[in-house]
């Protein structure tokens, strides 16, 4: 069984909440919009951590995080994108069965043609008069359970 912390959009800030809230993950994954190196030391602290970068990783820190990467857990194939509308490969081919993204800053969890997408919200500054989330995902013999948790 492994715990997955999942976080986006953070803008540059740790919410406190997170320290505490991802302290027992295998792992963390943050699906862009990280906003500066430091947010990703800070997160490197807790556990290692799987990125891709986002629209506003646009300095030469971000140029080392590729804008989507293929993580497996468990022996399960997570797709990680900042923006799911520009998603151009073909999941089901690449063996995908779960997608990870962020950009709306609103949490979102649905299954689509048995892929299970997953939107942890934001979780940097308010925005959007939206709550801000993150998710703790947690692989279990082939079985994923996402619980939102608001900051």
């Amino acid at each position: 069984m492994k715990k997955i912390g999942v976080i986006s959009d953070t803008h540059g800030v740790v919410n406190e909440k997170i320290m505490d809230i991802f302290k027992e993950c295998d792992m963390i994954i943050h699906a862009g919009d990280i906003g500066t190196m430091d947010v990703m030391n800070t997160l490197a602290t807790i556990a290692p951590v799987k990125a891709v970068r986002g629209n506003i990783d646009t300095e030469d820190w971000a140029e080392k995080f590729p804008v989507t990467r293929i993580e497996e857990i468990e022996g399960i194939k997570v797709f990680v994108i900042h923006d799911i509308g520009s998603i151009e490969d073909d999941l089901k081919s690449l063996g995908c069965s779960v997608v990870i993204c962020g950009h709306s800053h609103q949490y979102k969890q649905e299954v689509k043609d048995g892929i299970c997408y997953i939107n942890p919200g934001g979780s940097g500054r308010k925005r959007f008069n939206l709550p801000l989330s993150v998710v703790i995902l947690t692989i279990n013999q082939g079985e994923c359970i996402a619980r939102e948790i608001f900051l």
